[in-house]
């Protein structure tokens, strides 16, 4: 066989004798199998192109009960309040695009489509629902509050699933996080290093797991320097919410001169008060972000900050789940990443 037949069309075990392989091995790439060899899998890819062979996706969804979808869950909250629609949020914090890069990095190559779902308070039940009716082979979700019920519905559910942050309880459910207190550390030998006396912090919602240990880790690292009070505001990680904590904290202590902020888009609006203030960055005030987003580089001047591979962390929840899925059963994994200062001009 050389060409695509005239007529018909190409079974699997015409596809797997153009590829010189065995049934099962083109079976195993169709199916999107993680532990096929690299090189096996272009060859099938090959012949399945020369050849012209469709899969039938919905007949062998039935024998594997398998979608080639996966959901990308944002879940929010029941009692934090915005002034931007979560939709809106979503897209403009480039948190959310550069995870959703850098799962589908992993996940197009098995032919795996992406589902996005936004789970505010009220859409809860409808994501749950949506899973439970296998719309989708497993849960990529964004959730980060210790209040959310999704982490323990859908293990109790046996939903293959993989957290974008340490669970606030004990779940049975893989995670992929970065070493928070460690970023925050960074932030603060930076600033003493910097010679700052009067160091402050806009941290994030205080109901999330990361922005406490942001905090901790923060104030911790101060305290071993002898900084026993550390101001603080809290924040919702939005540009709005930056620029009022900013407000509020130069009004009650108008001697700061570093700040450390919870993100990178809070840290902006930050830097926006400071300009209405008149304070000079970093002359009468430096300061840090977090996540090293494109926001970091639209500040003015150009935000330190600490990075945390986003896009990295993303792709190894999705190759996270694709284990889960290729081998149910197994036990649940952590990954850990090792957050680093980048430096630019408001330090």
């Amino acid at each position: 066989m050389t060409a695509k037949l005239p007529g018909r069309a190409p079974t699997l075990d015409e596809v797997a004798a153009f590829a010189g392989v065995s049934r099962a091995t083109v079976s195993r790439v169709i199916n999107g199998v993680p532990t096929v060899d690299p090189e096996l899998r272009e060859v099938v890819a090959r012949a399945i192109a020369e050849t012209g062979y469709v899969p039938n996706h919905a007949a062998r969804s039935l024998v594997t009960r398998r979608t080639d979808s996966v959901a990308l869950v944002i879940s929010e909250p029941e009692n934090r309040t915005f002034t931007e629609p979560m939709l809106e949020r979503v897209f403009t914090d480039p948190f959310f695009g550069r995870l959703t890069a850098g799962a589908s990095q992993v996940l197009r190559p098995q032919g795996i489509h992406l589902v996005i779902m936004m789970a505010d308070a009220p859409a809860h039940h409808q994501v749950l629902r949506y899973v439970r009716q296998g719309h989708v082979d497993g849960v990529l979700l964004i959730s980060s509050t210790a209040t959310d019920p999704l982490p323990k519905q859908l293990a109790d559910l046996r939903v293959p699933a993989v957290l974008s942050t340490r669970p606030a309880q004990a779940l049975p459910l893989s995670y992929v996080d970065i070493e928070q207190e460690a970023g925050a550390r960074l932030a603060a030998d930076h600033l003493l290093a910097r010679g700052c006396q009067h160091p402050a912090t806009i941290s994030g919602p205080l109901d999330m797991p990361a922005s406490h240990d942001r905090l901790g880790g923060f104030r911790a690292a101060l305290a071993r320097h002898g900084h026993a009070f550390v101001p603080s505001v809290e924040g919702t990680f939005t540009r709005a919410s930056g620029a009022d904590a900013a407000r509020r904290l130069f009004a009650e202590h108008p001697e700061i001169d570093g700040l450390f902020v919870a993100n990178d888009l809070m840290a902006e609006g930050a830097l926006q008060t400071l300009e209405d203030l008149g304070r000079r960055v970093p002359g009468d005030v430096a300061v840090i972000g977090f996540d090293d987003s494109s926001a970091a580089l639209v500040c003015r001047p150009p935000l330190t900050t600490i990075r945390q591979p986003v896009e990295e962390m993303a792709a190894e929840m999705a190759r996270l789940l694709l284990a889960q899925l290729a081998h149910p059963g197994g036990r649940p994994r952590s990954v850990i990443f090792s957050p680093t200062l980048v430096v630019r001009e408001s330090s």
